[in-house]
């Protein structure tokens, strides 16, 4: 019998190539990062072994370690179900993906490595990105219908308000890996689309230290440093990222600052972790730009300022407990603290009355009131074109505890793994706007008058709001896994969710409401093994998704407010219900160059009463949420990787057809509504900012042992713009973005690496929408009226880093 170490860099994932866990624990080597596992025993073949496999492939079988799937948020990353039995697709993306970007935006890996995600920067911060995965969104913007839920070490992460996904606040430097997971309701609401789960690092599984300091275009400086030790049973990690970006727009810098910390105490049966994370960061999110002005200058603003502030504190206390040899116990309790500020300049409907003493809102006649209650004089020159600088805080308290316990016994003589478990968040938000009146300069800048408006006789509410809102959201779920022979394994199970949400008005009684939602959500699938490097795979799953306060607040068309600034009394939404269906098949190979994985996969996804944002048709910048009937998403994910100790490369393709699938007549800022501002959508229009097509290629090539160098590349294809529902509007064009990068090895100590982004400089738009073309002059273009009404969230220019790392 012979002893073999392996390497995880030999080991490929199912679909990336990535391990999350082993049957034993691991260490990373201090000096190189790369996670080492214990020696396997591999024994030669029984005699007249089935199907006559050979020598060789026994070995290989047997010496790769088991991979693991987290099938719900309390799961670690060693108690998750195997990769081979996950009835879906797989997407997972570890440490050296996350390190290859050479990013401290975790969103920049996830678009690399998964197939079916594509980034579009709707806020125009790289950092405060929308993420679409299989055409649902997780957004940092109030007012977008989220589609995904988003865990961080088994804390769902989405803010209380509005489902918000703040990816700016996850610390990159210490994220283990992330897994994309699909068709499983365990992972509670938003889940439509599916979950991301982040695992962190903790001092078991990092040692040692590293620096790492990179700079480049755009007053890019950023630097991270992260130290993990082991002690016995004993383990402390911690890690600190500070970044500074001028941005390459007008007003659009960005600082960010954040520390992940983690106490672990483990011994043979049992595991304990105290982790705490704190982030302050400020950005200047100038948004979408007439596409006028692109056409003149590249980094052009619209309507500003447009700054935002998030400040979170949070700690997660988990423990895993092997009650016996078949059970296993995980618990968590967590707090977490989010404060979200935001500046917003805006054109007005404020404008002089036909007394032009005062003012008026709407059009010239319709008093526009201060705070007192009273009509507003006109402070402004003859001639002014008022705008208004929007300002919202939201503060969120979220506490919660989970429970889930697992079972291994076998059942009828079969593996069997069975999961129960429940959680429960309990979250209260408060919520302010307000809204100040000013003169737009000739830069488009909106100045402070201190004049603030008040509730006005206009059916729209642009007054003060204070609102004090209560979610309560309960889950308990149970999922198996039943081998029914060594090749097919069953899952069966699903989720109840509870949601109980409240909103109280703070100043009057109009915002005042409770709602309540309950769903149980089933899953259903299996996997069969055709041979040992060869696995089919099929579900069915269902998921729900409650409407947010926010959106609970913002309902009525008669009634449209700004979107995540002024709320009105609405009737009731339903909840949005998802049903999903896929199926696939994954492999993999090991050939004389290196291990070869493959998946290809196809989804549909069935959305009933779905939420959509609908722009007023009277007022440019309100609108309001309504349910739409039913939308479909459907498509395949192709993936193909190689990887061996001198090359790894990957490719991959998504197709994503989302599409409505029942006629509906809604309010729009098309150019192509109708006289009343409406447009008509028909069954079989598809739904904007989805592109159908993700082309995705990346390759790295040691030429020695010291020296590294590759590159990757991106297409995504034409979407509809934002408000286009009835397609009637040409596309926002298709773009392709090509990067390459090397790394020098100095000694065992010192790397010194470098990157180039958009090495072509390709001018391309990620995200695009309609304005309103009367609301503003173009005083770019001498105060002349603007013609096109399209405006564009542009990407970066070709840009250049280089970096030095530090690693003892």
């Amino acid at each position: 019998m012979g002893q073999m170490g392996v390497r995880v860099l030999l080991i490929a994932s199912i679909s990336t190539g990535l391990v999350l866990g082993s049957e034993d624990s691991y260490a990373q080597d201090e000096a190189t990062g790369v996670h080492t596992l214990p020696p396997v025993e591999v024994s030669p073949p029984a005699e007249g072994a089935k199907r006559g496999r050979s020598q060789a492939t026994t070995r290989i079988a047997r010496a790769r370690p088991r991979v693991y799937i987290p099938t719900a948020p309390t799961s670690s990353s060693t108690s998750g179900v195997e990769a081979d039995k996950v009835p879906a697709t797989i997407n997972v993306v570890d440490s050296r993906q996350i390190e290859r970007t050479g990013s401290l935006n975790i969103t920049d890996a996830l678009q690399q490595a998964v197939p079916g995600i594509s980034i579009s920067e709707v806020t125009g911060n790289p950092f405060q990105p929308n993420v679409e995965y299989r055409g649902f969104v997780a957004s940092p913007v109030a007012g977008t219908p989220q589609g995904l839920a988003v865990y961080q070490n088994g804390v769902r992460i989405n803010e209380a308000f509005g489902d918000t996904v703040n990816w700016d606040l996850i610390p990159t430097a210490a994220i283990q890996s992330v897994a994309v997971v699909t068709n499983n309701p365990a992972f509670g609401l938003n889940a439509l689309g599916g979950a991301i789960s982040f695992q962190m690092k903790d001092g078991f599984n990092y040692h040692g230290a590293e620096i790492n300091t990179m700079g480049g275009s755009f007053g890019r400086i950023q630097s991270s440093a992260q130290w993990g030790k082991q002690v016995d049973n004993y383990a402390v990690y911690g890690a600190l990222e500070g970044l500074h970006d001028n941005g390459f727009r007008n007003f659009s810098p960005s600082d960010v600052r954040r520390f992940y910390g983690d106490i672990g105490y483990k011994n043979d049966a049992n595991e304990f972790h105290l982790n705490v994370g704190l982030a302050s960061n400020n950005f200047g999110a100038v948004t979408t730009v007439p596409a006028e002005l692109l056409q003149q200058y590249w980094g052009a603003t619209y309507t500003s300022p447009q700054t935002s502030a998030n400040r979170v504190g949070y700690f997660n206390l988990t423990g895993k407990v092997e009650a016996t040899p078949t059970w296993t116990i995980e618990g968590g309790a967590h707090l977490r603290i989010f404060d979200h500020k935001t500046l917003d300049g805006n054109p007005s409907g404020t404008q002089a009355c036909a007394d032009p003493a005062l003012l008026c809102f709407g059009d010239d006649s319709t008093p526009a009131n201060g705070l007192n209650g009273a009509q507003l004089a006109n402070p402004f020159a003859s001639g002014a074109t008022i705008g208004e600088r929007d300002r919202t805080t939201t503060h969120s308290t979220t506490a919660g505890l989970s429970l889930q316990a697992t079972n291994t016994d076998q059942l009828f003589g079969h593996d069997n793994r069975f999961v129960v478990g429940s959680s429960f968040d309990s979250s209260v938000t408060n919520f302010t706007a307000s809204a100040e009146l000013g003169a737009i300069g000739p830069d488009f800048v909106v100045g402070s008058s201190g004049i603030f408006l008040g509730p006005s006789g206009f059916p729209v509410s642009i007054g003060p709001v204070s609102l004090r809102t209560t979610n309560q959201y309960t889950g308990v779920y149970a999922l198996d896994t039943f081998d029914v022979t060594n090749a097919f394994s069953i899952t069966g199970g699903g989720r109840f969710n509870s949601a109980r949400i409240t909103l109280e008005d703070q100043i009057g009684t109009m915002l005042n409401g409770h709602q309540e939602f309950d769903r149980f959500n089933p899953i259903i699938g299996g996997t069969y093994k055709i041979t040992p490097e060869l696995t089919a795979y099929a579900g069915y799953s269902e998921a729900n998704r409650a409407p947010t306060p926010l959106e609970l607040g913002c309902a009525d068309p008669a009634h449209p407010c700004i979107v995540a600034a002024f709320l009105v009394s609405d009737p009731p939404l339903k909840q949005v219900v998802s049903r999903t269906v896929e199926a696939g098949l994954r492999g993999t190979r090991e050939l004389n160059i290196g291990t070869l994985g493959w998946k290809l996969g196809a989804f549909r996804a069935k959305n009933t009463d779905d939420i959509l944002a609908i722009p007023s048709p009277e007022l440019q910048g309100f609108g309001y949420f309504q349910n739409v009937g039913s939308t479909r998403r459907q498509g395949i994910e192709a993936e193909i990787n190689l990887k061996s100790s001198t090359l790894q490369l990957y490719a991959s393709y998504a197709f994503v057809d989302a599409r409505f699938l029942d006629a509906l007549q809604v309010g729009s800022n098309s150019p192509f509504r109708d006289d009343n501002g409406n447009v008509q959508i028909l069954p079989g229009n598809q739904v904007p900012a989805v592109p159908r097509h993700r082309i995705k290629a990346g390759i790295d090539y040691s030429i020695t042992d010291a020296l590294k160098v590759g590159g990757d590349a991106l297409f995504v294809s034409s979407q509809y713009f934002v408000g286009d529902e009835s397609n009637q509007a040409p596309k926002l064009p298709s773009y392709a973005v090509f990067n390459v990068h090397a790394s020098y090895q100095i000694d065992k100590t010192f790397q010194i690496y470098g990157r180039v982004d958009n090495i072509f400089d390709n001018r391309y738009a990620t995200y695009g929408t309609f304005f309103d073309t009367t609301a503003v002059p173009n005083f770019a273009n001498g105060g002349a009226p603007f013609t096109d009404p399209r405006s564009l969230s542009p990407a970066r220019p070709r840009a250049f880093y280089a970096g030095l790392k530090a690693t003892f």
